[in-house]
């Protein structure tokens, strides 16, 4: 019974001296002018869903749960929301260049189709995150769509830089 009760205690000591570990979270910012959203790419039913699912971890608007301030899970958060950011940041779009936003939305197709994206322990935590098979092909669709317009608008362009 003392092996318990000092087993206990000490877990318990462990468990608040974790949360002495110092741990930023990624900042949150709300105002994004080169927002994918903002930008217009993304309007309607199909930016509602994704900023439901992809939003928290892929751009700087993310809502931290109340676990994002508990160690060791806020490691985790913090970690997963930057290098979901270093993948692909929505609050950044407009700053990129052709390429790059045609290869990030060929990349989000294929993750979301595979269903790798969003991630399935987010998912778990975060239910109106998971996508049903509906939003998944609209996600694709959408996706193959924006890489179209995209690929159109460049073609306007260089036409008219040729006129």
């Amino acid at each position: 019974m003392k092996v318990g009760r000092i087993l206990i205690v000490g877990l318990v000591l462990v468990g608040l001296g974790i949360q002495l570990v110092p741990n930023e979270l990624p900042a949150v910012e709300t105002d994004n002018p080169e927002d994918l959203i903002h930008g217009g790419l993304a309007n309607g039913g199909i930016a509602q869903v994704i900023r439901t699912a992809c939003y928290d971890c892929h751009s700087n608007e993310t809502v931290y749960p109340w676990y994002s301030y508990v160690a060791p899970s806020s490691w985790l958060v913090a970690k997963d929301v930057r290098e979901g950011r270093e993948a692909l940041n929505f609050s950044h779009w407009e700053g990129l260049d052709m390429l790059d936003k045609l290869a990030l939305l060929d990349d989000m197709a294929i993750e979301v189709k595979e269903e790798t994206m969003p991630m399935p322990i987010y998912t778990w935590l975060h239910a109106s995150a998971k996508l049903s098979e509906e939003q998944r092909i609209a996600i694709v669709e959408w996706a193959e769509e924006a890489m179209d317009l995209i690929l159109d608008e460049e073609e306007a362009w260089e036409e008219e830089e040729e006129d």
